[in-house]
């Protein structure tokens, strides 16, 4: 069975949190015009979102980061939504000269060597070039959704990030199995790495697929304790999540 058949379920209050969702789309872009971004992560989630953007025409640019260890299948949905949606993804990413200078310091396995060469992998390929997908914006776009950790438990809609910047999450009260029935209805593209039981998808070497019972985010750096599963893009400076270079969360 592939995810659709698993996840998809229609709930008695979908249509009020689409209705919620893409609202919250179109204000933050009338009030943020020309200064908002979707910064995808290329899941389930951000292809909703990505969806609801480019299906209701809302002026929201679309970014996502290139981190160079993403899988073949998430590299390939890069072309698949500019083919689907006519839309050009700005594509953010490291700084080659700081991805061999750690390399060469700590090898390609230093993220399963220490919690602290893992945090600063995440720092150069995914916090460094955030902030230039960030830079001179005032506000920008998430998947976050409550139900994805206790981390995430109080994720609210809208929010200011530790920089200033707006950040909205228009899916915080999306179930699974609401993403999927959005997915399932508007025929949606996605990872097909989501039909082999890969739930959250980050880079190759520190995602696993997951087995029935364990949590959302268990296939995200397994070897580590549950406390420090974050890369770092969504924590505050009173949650440090990474120790970098040149980054920001």
């Amino acid at each position: 069975m592939g995810a659709i058949e698993l996840y998809a379920r229609h709930t008695p209050d979908f249509a009020a949190k689409l209705a919620h969702a893409q609202a919250l789309l179109q204000a933050s872009a009338n009030e943020h015009a020309g200064s908002i971004v979707q910064a995808t992560s290329l899941g389930a989630e951000d292809m909703v979102l990505t969806d609801l953007i480019a299906r209701n025409g809302i002026q929201i640019a679309v970014g996502t980061l290139e981190t160079g260890m993403l899988h073949d299948e998430t590299v390939a949905l890069i072309g698949r939504i500019e083919a689907r949606y006519g839309l050009k993804l700005e594509v953010y990413r490291p700084v080659a000269e700081s991805v061999v200078h750690f390399v060469q310091r700590n090898g390609d396995k230093a993220m399963y060597q220490s919690i602290e060469l893992r945090k600063q992998c995440c720092g150069i390929r995914k916090l460094e070039p955030l902030s230039r997908m960030l830079k001179g914006r005032s506000a920008w776009v998430t998947g976050l959704r409550r139900e994805q950790s206790a981390n995430r438990g109080e994720v609210p809609f809208s929010e200011d990030d530790d920089k200033g910047l707006v950040k909205l999450n228009p899916l915080a009260d999306w179930t699974w199995n609401d993403v999927w029935h959005y997915i399932a209805t508007y025929d949606v593209p996605y990872n097909p790495l989501h039909d082999q039981f890969y739930p959250s998808i980050g880079c190759a070497p520190c995602t696993r697929a997951i087995a029935v019972g364990e949590d959302f985010r268990a296939g995200r750096w397994w070897w580590e304790d549950e406390k420090a599963k974050e890369c770092g893009l969504h924590v505050t400076e009173e949650q440090p999540a990474v120790s970098m270079i040149g980054a920001r969360a």
